[in-house]
């Protein structure tokens, strides 16, 4: 069984992420857009790495708004797997100039 991290550990090297609502043991980050295409290109960079890996976000989308949680489910929390995609994600929202 992959091993789960502290999640204060993780939030404090990973800035733009919070602790998820409620008592899920996963992390969240809101990103913004310039408009609904910079921001399904955004969901479409993230889903083509996420097949590579296969570990894949849980996430919505309203116009240029995307919502993002990550978590391990088969762990229980969050893991090594999930600071990975996080950091792609960071890297992915500041190449496509998010907020």
């Amino acid at each position: 069984m992959t091993q789960t991290l502290d999640l204060a550990a993780v939030l404090r090297d990973l800035p733009a992420w919070r602790k998820a609502d409620g008592d899920r043991p996963a992390i969240a980050r809101s990103l913004a857009f310039a408009d609904f295409n910079a921001a399904f290109g955004f969901m479409t960079r993230v889903a083509l790495h996420a097949d590579k890996v296969d570990h894949h976000p849980e996430w919505s989308n309203v116009y240029n708004r995307v919502e993002v949680l990550l978590t391990t489910h088969d762990a229980g929390g969050v893991t090594a797997r999930d600071l990975d995609m996080a950091r792609f994600i960071d890297a992915a929202a500041a190449a496509a100039d998010a907020r």
